[in-house]
C-alpha cells in the first residue's frame, strides 16, 4: 500500500535488444532510457558492445548476455529466461524480430515479482513493405512470417514506430478469424537542437546511412552528377560504412566526381547535419528513419523516396522516385537553394511524447 504523500514504487520492465552496435534501434533505446518511461524502471539486456558501453556511461541499468542472432535462438532463449527469473519484471519488452521470437519462448510459465504472468510487449522497428528485402528468399520470408503469426498469440501488445509499420504488421502477420494483439503507433522521438534551425541556402548534400544495396546510394550519386554539372560548387558527403563502399568508390572515380564527393566512413550525426544543407536518402524502404527525423529537426532540406513512414516525416514536395535521376536532381537543388521549401518540425514527436506513449501501452496490459 502507498500512503498519502508517498511516491508509488516504480515497476520493472526488461528490454531485450539483440544488437550491440549504435544503429537506429540502439538510438531508440538510448533516447528512451535517457528520457525515462514514467512510472517504470528499465533494465536493458543486450550483447556486449558499443550500445552497452553507452548505456553504462549514462548510468543506465544494463546487463549483457548472449542474446544476438549470432548466439542462436536456443542459447538466447536460455539467457533471456535466466534474466527473467533473476529480475522477475512485470513487462518483457522485445525489440527486433529475433528478440520477439526468443522472448515469447523464454517467458512461458514465468511470473513477475507481483506473482502475475509477465506481460509481453514488442516494438516493431523494421518491417519492409518490399517482400524479401531483408530476407534471402521467398521461403525464408514465409517461414519468418509464420513464426511471427504464432508468437503474436503470446504477445500482449505491439508498438509500431509509424502508421506504415502498423499497416505492414496487419498486412503481413494477421490471420483471418484470429484476434491480433492491439497495435499502437508510438513514433520515434527526436529533440530539436538548441539555437536557430538551419535555413540558409546551400548545395552541401549528405547521405547518412549504411552503405547497403537497399539504401540505393548509387542512385543518389547519379542524380548528384547532374547537379554537379550545373552547379560545380555543389558537394556530396557519403557517411557510413557497409558492403557497397567499393562499388560507390568506383562509381565516383568513373564519373570523375572525386573533387565533389567524399566517402568519409562513420561520423557523429550532429556535427555532420550542422555542416550540410540537404539530406538525400533514396532507400527502397524505411519505417521511420532517424536520419530524416534528425535532418528535419536541424532544419535541413530533405530529398527522400515515398516509401514506408517517410511521408509521416516530410511533405510530398520532398518525396521523389529514385529511378528518375532528373527529378531527384531537381528536388536536390530546390531543397538546397529554396530554404522556404524545406520541411518544418510540425510532424515531429519529441522523446518525452515517445516514452509517455510507451508507458500508456504498459498501462493497458499490466493490471
Amino acid at each position: 500500500m502507498v500512503l498519502r504523500g508517498e511516491r508509488a514504487p516504480e515497476r520493472l520492465a526488461l528490454w531485450v535488444v539483440p544488437v550491440a552496435d549504435l544503429g537506429g534501434v540502439a538510438r531508440h533505446v538510448i533516447d528512451a532510457v535517457r528520457t525515462g518511461i514514467p512510472g517504470w524502471r528499465i533494465v536493458v539486456l543486450c550483447p556486449e558492445g558499443p550500445l552497452a558501453a553507452r548505456l553504462r556511461t549514462m548510468g543506465a541499468a544494463v546487463t549483457v548476455g548472449t542474446v544476438s542472432p549470432a548466439d542462436g535462438a536456443r542459447v538466447a532463449t536460455a539467457e533471456v529466461r535466466r534474466v527473467l527469473r533473476a529480475l522477475r519484471p512485470e513487462v518483457l519488452h522485445t525489440h527486433l524480430a529475433f528478440a520477439d521470437l526468443v522472448g515469447v519462448a523464454a517467458v512461458t510459465g514465468l511470473r513477475s515479482g507481483r506473482g502475475r504472468r509477465v506481460r509481453v510487449v514488442s516494438t516493431e522497428h523494421g518491417i519492409s513493405g518490399v517482400r524479401g528485402l531483408y530476407q534471402a528468399g521467398a521461403m525464408q520470408t514465409q517461414v519468418k512470417a509464420a513464426a511471427h503469426r504464432a508468437r503474436m498469440l503470446r504477445t500482449d501488445a505491439m508498438i509500431a514506430v509509424s502508421d506504415s509499420t502498423a499497416q505492414q504488421i496487419r498486412a503481413q502477420w494477421a490471420v483471418p478469424g484470429r484476434v491480433m494483439p492491439p497495435v499502437t503507433v508510438v513514433r520515434n522521438g527526436v529533440e530539436q537542437p538548441a539555437g536557430e534551425r538551419a535555413g540558409e541556402p546551400g548545395l552541401r548534400f549528405l547521405s547518412l546511412a549504411r552503405l547497403a544495396p537497399e539504401k540505393r546510394i548509387d542512385r543518389a550519386l547519379e542524380a548528384f552528377a547532374l547537379v554537379a554539372a550545373e552547379h560545380p560548387a555543389a558537394r556530396f558527403t557519403i557517411a557510413g560504412e557497409g558492403p557497397e563502399r567499393g562499388a560507390l568508390e568506383t562509381f565516383v572515380q568513373n564519373r570523375a566526381l572525386g573533387d565533389s564527393v567524399q566517402l568519409v566512413g562513420h561520423v557523429e550525426a550532429g556535427p555532420a547535419l550542422a555542416a550540410h544543407d540537404v539530406i538525400v536518402q533514396l532507400s527502397a524502404w524505411e519505417n521511420l528513419s532517424y536520419t530524416l527525423l534528425d535532418g528535419v529537426a536541424h532544419g535541413l532540406g530533405v530529398v527522400a523516396t515515398d516509401v514506408g513512414g517517410n511521408r509521416e516525416i516530410v511533405p510530398g514536395r520532398c518525396l521523389v522516385d529514385a529511378a528518375d535521376a532528373t527529378a531527384v536532381a531537381r528536388a536536390m537543388v530546390g531543397q538546397g537553394l529554396q530554404a522556404g521549401e524545406r520541411p518544418g518540425p510540425e510532424q515531429l514527436t519529441d522523446c518525452a511524447q515517445m516514452t509517455a506513449g510507451i508507458a500508456a501501452v504498459y498501462a493497458e496490459v499490466v493490471p
